[in-house]
């Protein structure tokens, strides 16, 4: 649940309060593809495929959403910046029942931060995010890594980790894109990260996709044909993308900051701010609604 912030020493900065915060839900990003697959023929996704290089086809539109290093953005937008790195971080689950009940909190530390979240199943997903100066950077064992670094940190954390199986804790650098001047050329649409790739400081990497998806959908529904949908949906998407994607970034900055004195400032702030606050800080993100059928 949203509403759970704390130093790596356990204080609370802030506790979540029914009535007053949202409560967030979650669920494994591999059981979401898992009911998206199951509502498609089973020919139509072929996993393992690179696209390397375009070739003719013929066909009313085409859906780029290849990934944040997408080769077909490159080949439409070539001029356009790649992806820029901007911190490091781990994430893993934990085996069903073994730390449960989890309370789910975001922990602020001096250049990292810990985020956990209960999941169906009795399990708990968890994320480190650190700052780094190079990317590409990897451990032999990338579990005992993350446990070096949060040594010290408050429980349940060290529990989390020793109930991870090592070799499922994975390790990614974090990446964005610059907004792009357009999310269409011709007759062919970016989404996803192949259009605005974000850090994952908003937890909406994967929900602006979906979002992608949805107004994609509606306006390929509505509008007469299909460069008047692509029009649509550049117009609708390309504004509130941006938008989230400086926001991540700037919180992002903050939650990997070295600083000595951030993690002193979020001490001093944070249990000072009004719900009224937070809640305007947080509708431009969570207030997003979908067109209408």
């Amino acid at each position: 649940m949203t509403g759970n912030l704390r130093t790596s020493s356990g204080r609370y900065l802030r506790r979540f309060r029914a009535g007053r915060d949202e409560p967030l839900a979650a669920f494994h990003r591999g059981e979401l593809h898992r009911v998206l697959l199951e509502e498609l023929p089973e020919d139509v996704v072929r996993p393992g495929t690179e696209v390397r290089d375009a070739s003719e086809v013929d066909a009313d539109l085409v859906v780029a959403a290849d990934g944040v290093h997408s080769g077909l953005r490159r080949q439409l937008f070539p001029a356009a910046p790649g992806p820029v790195f901007r911190y490091t971080a781990w994430r893993g689950v934990t085996e069903p029942g073994s730390v449960w009940p989890a309370e789910g909190c975001f922990t602020n530390g001096r250049g990292a931060y810990f985020m956990v979240h209960p999941l169906p199943g009795k399990r708990v997903c968890w994320a480190l995010g650190a700052a780094a100066d190079t990317p590409g950077v990897r451990y032999p064992d990338e579990q005992a890594e993350v446990t070096r670094r949060v040594a010290g940190w408050h429980r349940p954390i060290p529990e989390l980790l020793a109930a991870t199986v090592p070799e499922t804790v994975l390790h990614n650098d974090i990446l964005d894109l610059e907004p792009l001047d357009a999310f269409v050329l011709d007759r062919v649409a970016l989404l996803g990260d192949a259009a605005h790739a974000v850090v994952p400081d908003l937890g909406q990497g994967a929900c602006q996709a979906i979002e992608d998806a949805v107004v994609l959908a509606a306006a390929l529904r509505t509008e007469p044909d299909v460069p008047a949908a692509l029009a649509a949906y550049d117009r609708e998407r390309r504004k509130r993308a941006a938008y989230i994607t400086r926001t991540a970034r700037s919180k992002g900055v903050a939650n990997v900051s070295t600083a000595w004195w951030m993690p002193v400032l979020l001490g001093a702030l944070v249990p000072l701010m009004p719900a009224s606050v937070i809640r305007r800080q947080t509708e431009p993100i969570w207030g997003w609604s979908p067109p209408s059928p």
